[in-house]
């Protein structure tokens, strides 16, 4: 929890996103607006769909991973990223506006009222994990980046996925260009990827952790939240759901648009 004194500005708060500030993958809700708008076409969305339902069915490999990853970024190569950008302003407006959770929010209004930094980090793309920055009130925010030659897509990244243990390194970054004092700083994950997050500060906090992270978070006397409904029965059938139904099959293309790895892996 916060501090109830204002700090010197070397203190920050970092937060994951889909899961720990928003219900739900806010890429899946990004992915239908762009389908919408025929930014990615039926074709696109139906190859990448083949390739991540053979990798639910059989498991990760280095030439799956690749090929998802160069087949997504082929998908928006040649488009605009100024679409990308009026696409994720209206999906918020629309819908993930109303997906934030209360208590995650009162978290990091609270950090925000004492003075501290607020970074969102998210294997996202940049252009939403800033956008929902800056809805939110956060000083700002680090996701996946696609290059861009003259305001449009090239189909390659800048850098790796913003994922796992690339997470911890942007983290450890910011705070040697900022001046940040990682042992009295703050982190919120949900998921065992953001465990090399979690570590590298001084108050790691579990928000709607995942199995592997709540079993972490007792075995290190982390604090866990909370936010989600309390029933874990009806939890666990919306999973099931999203995992076998029509809209489950989207959900897995639209996560993997950048490429994310690891069968458990989140944005």
């Amino acid at each position: 929890m916060p501090p109830d004194r204002a700090t010197d500005g070397t203190v920050a708060a970092f937060f994951d996103v889909d899961n720990t500030i928003l219900r739900g993958a806010s890429i899946f809700h990004l992915g239908v607006g762009l389908y919408r708008r025929k930014f990615l076409s039926l074709r696109d969305i139906s190859h990448i769909m083949r390739i991540n339902l053979r990798y639910a069915l059989f498991g990760e490999s280095a030439a799956g991973i690749e090929a998802t990853r160069t087949k997504s970024l082929d998908a928006i190569k040649g488009r605009p990223s100024a679409q990308m950008a009026a696409v994720a302003e209206q999906v918020w407006d629309e819908v993930l506006s109303g997906r934030v959770y209360p208590g995650t929010r009162e978290l990091l209004d609270r950090h925000v009222a004492q003075g501290h930094e607020v970074w969102l980090i998210s294997a996202s793309p940049t252009e939403v994990v800033s956008l929902i920055a800056d809805r939110v009130g956060a000083t700002g925010g680090l996701g996946t980046i696609a290059e861009r030659e003259h305001g449009l897509y090239t189909g390659r990244l800048v850098g790796g996925l913003l994922h796992g243990p690339q997470k911890a390194v942007a983290v450890q970054r910011l705070a040697e260009q900022r001046s940040l004092d990682l042992t009295r700083c703050f982190a919120y994950g949900d998921s065992g990827n953001d465990i090399p997050m979690l570590q590298l500060v001084g108050n790691p906090c579990g928000i709607n952790p995942d199995k592997r992270l709540r079993r972490y978070c007792a075995a290190h006397a982390w604090p866990v939240r909370e936010f989600r409904a309390k029933r874990r029965a009806v939890r666990r059938s919306i999973r099931t759901a999203y995992r076998v139904g029509g809209f489950w099959a989207v959900w897995v293309v639209i996560q993997r648009l950048f490429g994310r790895p690891g069968r458990h892996s989140k944005l």
